[in-house]
């Protein structure tokens, strides 16, 4: 069973009819058992539907068409096995809405070097059709994904899987809705932003709530639903002594409870897959959600702090794509250093709302004293994060374009306990390494907020940004600060052109 299989891309081959009836039931044939392999592997996540050949400029313009007005088609691949004349893509092309994967593969691998003859060559030439597929939609200037190699190759299996995840991740962007519970933390301007362009560049649908409408739906969770969640939270998490029933803190943890019943209530009322909380406003709330917004998390949700919705949105978007891969994700702030030149590194965390899919095992259940936004002590779960590569993404808002920028890290045990540390944390080398990564993230205008995910990496990212149409920067292991800082003022002068160029 495909982990997305409600959903599925379309395999599409291009020809013409010039070659004759058999050439084209070959060219049929070989495409459908490319696409029947692409079908049945599992890396990738979604199905692979065989269309069949097009020959016409009115066959691509109707399959264009049709994959736009279908619901579970998230996106094409195209193959040109023979020479399909490009000027019969333009009108199929202006229309498609979907993304697009352009694959420059043969049925054949080798070279039939005693047998070649010139039928073989009419058969398998896209050599030369997908020259000429690749160059009109360079002239339309089409964001699309280029993969090369043999269609048995692992390599090219993992690029297209890549970037299928990609394109659920754009799919579910497409209709999010984000809940805002009260506004943006008061004079922060890094998760302000233009939510009518995001919802214009996006799809995604960002709108405020009054946490009097959340409060409501908190107060009205049955005791019954609180028991459940408590005998829950007993088999995951190793509960705090203090936390147990009769306990100092018990009623702590039987409010987070509510606390999260009744969000997810709101939530899934409301078809919600992301939101926003603020310490700013919990005017009738007993306790800032944190418990409650780590356990929303783990369970698909995507969350921002202080009101930060580009965050959840991005949350949510990596949560979706890596679902199914080890690894989990998080809603993650750059919080501290360790400035040793020995070894820099960055201590992630946030107040409470560490997601759990990131952790190291089981998490600890604990109750302390938040000492900002004027509650009771709040629950949450303690953990440390797992080690090796993840990433760190921040969409920001540049006034006339999105920017996303993607830092690769290393994540790293701590040296030594953090017993006055009670929250969630997570300890990263950032690529290439402290000194220039930060540098770079800072030239950028990166946001202190990201969504941490060791379950995906850049190149996902990047092919996202690219169906997205957006500005795509890496931060890795090869990044020059000087080179850096050129690409983003080249990008500035870019982007400022790009809507012209689409009517050269």
């Amino acid at each position: 069973m495909k982990v997305f299989n409600n959903l599925e891309v379309w395999f599409v081959t291009g020809s013409q009819h010039l070659y004759g009836p058999e050439t084209l039931k070959q060219v049929a044939e070989d495409s459908k058992i490319i696409a029947e392999a692409f079908d049945q592997s599992e890396e990738i996540p979604v199905k692979v539907v065989f269309k069949p050949v097009l020959k016409t400029p009115d066959e691509i313009t109707k399959l264009c068409n049709e994959a736009n007005y279908a619901t579970n088609c998230i996106g094409l691949i195209t193959w040109c096995h023979t020479f399909s004349p490009s000027k019969m893509w333009i009108n199929g092309l202006k229309k498609l809405q979907k993304p697009l994967l352009h694959l420059h593969t043969q049925y054949n691998r080798d070279l039939p070097w005693g047998e070649i003859d010139m039928d073989f060559m009419n058969l398998n030439q896209s050599a030369h059709g997908d020259r000429e597929h690749g160059f009109i939609m360079t002239r339309m200037r089409l964001n699309r994904k280029v993969v090369v190699g043999h269609w048995k190759d692992v390599h090219v299996v993992s690029d297209i899987a890549v970037w299928t995840r990609a394109a659920v991740g754009w799919h579910d962007i497409q209709n999010m809705k984000i809940a805002r519970f009260g506004d943006n933390m008061r004079e922060v301007a890094v998760t302000e932003g233009d939510k009518v362009a995001a919802q214009i560049q996006f799809g995604m649908s960002v709108n405020g709530y009054g946490v009097g409408d959340l409060v409501k739906l908190v107060n009205e969770v049955p005791e019954a639903a609180i028991d459940r969640l408590i005998e829950e939270y007993n088999d995951l998490y190793l509960v705090a002594e203090e936390g147990r029933p009769g306990a100092k803190y018990h009623e702590n943890i039987r409010y987070q409870a509510r606390l999260e019943a009744g969000m997810r209530s709101f939530l899934e009322s409301g078809g919600f897959t992301a939101f926003t909380t603020t310490f700013e406003d919990l005017h009738g709330l007993k306790q800032l959600p944190g418990l409650a917004s780590q356990r929303l998390m783990a369970s698909g949700y995507g969350f921002g702090a202080e009101g930060d919705w580009k965050h959840a949105a991005m949350v949510r978007v990596c949560k979706t794509m890596g679902k199914g891969l080890p690894g989990g994700c998080s809603f993650m702030e750059d919080y501290t250093y360790h400035l040793d030149p020995e070894g820099m590194r960055v201590l992630g965390a946030h107040m409470l709302e560490i997601c759990p899919t990131i952790g190291d095992g089981k998490s600890k259940l604990e109750v302390h004293p938040l000492g900002i936004g004027n509650k009771e002590a709040p629950a949450r779960l303690v953990f440390n994060v797992l080690s090796g590569p993840a990433i760190n993404t921040s969409l920001i808002d540049m006034g006339n374009r999105f920017r996303m920028i993607v830092n690769s890290v290393d994540c790293v045990m701590p040296e030594a306990d953090l017993p006055k540390l009670p929250v969630a944390r997570a300890l990263w080398i950032p690529q290439p390494n402290l000194k220039t990564g930060a540098a770079a993230w800072i030239y950028a205008g990166g946001a202190h907020h990201t969504a941490f995910s060791q379950a995906i990496d850049a190149d996902f990212m990047e092919d996202f940004c690219e169906m997205a149409g957006i500005e795509f920067v890496h931060i890795g292991n090869d990044t020059n600060l000087s080179s850096f800082r050129k690409e983003l003022r080249w990008n500035d002068l870019y982007y400022q052109q790009a809507g012209a160029l689409k009517f050269l």
